[in-house]
């Protein structure tokens, strides 16, 4: 298991905006995250003390940044991604803040290749879904440009 700290190291997010806390298991498919931060009132995201559901989405991409950064080459420097798009999203609460529990965020990489991958993503808090949906990363955006 991985500890806020080792998260902060894989991923380019730092400070209060690493939303992630542990990793609980992670293999070449997946990876699955806990966090707390979505109960904390100074959490970046919040907009009128609140913390909207569509905030879940940055979760799921914190983790899968992480779990991007777990397969890579550790000799090489971490490699930007970029959120393309996302689809099928399906929200089943309105707010993230008001969840008592912490957060189960997990991430399915679906497909991908040196410049693109496809992510299966879900976050859910006592066992019961709160966002689901499919997101595209591009890698080293700038690059390709």
């Amino acid at each position: 298991m991985l500890d806020r700290t080792a998260i902060a190291a894989r991923i380019p997010h730092q400070g209060d905006m690493c939303l992630l806390d542990t990793v609980r298991d992670w293999n070449a498919s997946i990876i699955q995250c806990t966090a707390s931060s979505h109960r904390r009132t100074d959490n970046p995201l919040r907009n009128d003390a609140q913390l909207g559901i569509a905030a879940g989405i940055e979760y799921a991409a914190q983790a899968m940044a992480l779990h991007g950064g777990l397969l890579a080459d550790s000799s090489q420097p971490p490699r930007q991604g970029y959120l393309a798009s996302v689809r099928s999203v399906s929200f089943h609460t309105l707010r993230l803040d008001d969840q008592p529990a912490d957060l189960l965020v997990e991430a399915e990489r679906l497909s991908g290749d040196a410049n693109q991958v496809l992510y299966r993503f879900a976050v859910s808090a006592a066992g019961q879904p709160l966002l689901d949906g499919r997101a595209a990363v591009i890698l080293d955006a700038g690059a390709l440009a």
